[in-house]
């Protein structure tokens, strides 16, 4: 089987730390990433090791606490955010120079979603932060990005694992990350109010749209990592996610 990736990283906010793991086991195990594609968190993830400092995000992620995280957020007073989404990004461009995606060692998209027209957008080209802070723009949470009269949210509302984006070459497997999905049976009925309910019900539909992209797709590698210990906001516990994400890649190579 060929050693050559297109890998394809989830939204999952905190979770999606657990991508850094997955590449690093893809790595030890002697496999190259010739493409990436990313929705969300995995669209920061996979920006950051298209050019080539992953290493200096995982070490930066060891520094970031719930006090850290508090810094970093950038309250609004807007009614229709919490926070505007950028001192986090600028935290980052610190040690991660932003780039033109087309000039990228190697093809990278990430996908957002247009809010009035209710469909995906693919960046292929231009910054690769601007793209990345699209994608990233959870609804309710972060402000809204506008580009080009149009109103861009977070990719993981349409196309939450994007296995139909990523670059192909010939000969190439299709690996997939999700970790958009929790552990479902361990959820909680005990505690229902607004925020519960609302977050159930946005969880249930993101995993059901990467369960039929999965479907539609057929990845070579689909490694489905569902977290019931870790939230959205947990970028605390960057290490315990990364080597999830370590773990399970593991598993799923081991099969092949």
């Amino acid at each position: 089987m060929s050693k050559n990736v297109a890998l394809v990283l989830s939204s999952g906010g905190a979770r999606g730390l657990a991508h850094i793991g997955a590449i690093l086991e893809l790595e030890a195990q002697g496999y190259t990433i010739t493409s990436v594609a990313g929705c969300s968190m995995g669209a920061l993830i996979g920006g950051v090791y298209a050019v080539g400092k992953l290493d200096e995000f995982r070490e930066w992620m060891t520094t970031i606490d719930k006090k850290r995280m508090f810094e970093l957020t950038d309250f609004s007073l807007s009614l229709n955010h919490l926070a505007k989404g950028m001192k986090i990004i600028q935290a980052i461009m610190d040690f991660v120079p932003d780039e033109d995606i087309e000039r990228l060692s190697l093809p990278y998209c990430a996908v957002a979603t247009d809010w009035s027209a209710g469909h995906e957008v693919v960046f292929r080209t231009g910054s690769m932060f601007d793209a990345i802070r699209a994608s990233i723009s959870l609804p309710s949470f972060y402000e809204p990005v506008r580009r080009n009269g149009r109103l861009l949210i977070d990719g993981g509302v349409i196309n939450p694992i994007p296995l139909n984006r990523v670059a192909r070459t010939e000969g190439d497997m299709l690996v997939g990350i999700d970790v958009s999905g929790h552990d479902y049976e361990a959820q909680s009925v005990e505690h229902l109010n607004h925020y519960t309910i609302l977050s159930r019900v946005s969880s249930l539909m993101i995993r059901q749209n990467s369960i039929l992209m999965a479907q539609l797709t057929h990845p070579d590698v689909l490694v489905d990592i569902q977290m019931s210990n870790y939230g959205t906001f947990d970028f605390d516990k960057s290490e315990e996610l990364i080597e999830i994400g370590r773990q399970k890649t593991r598993q799923a190579l081991e099969v092949l």
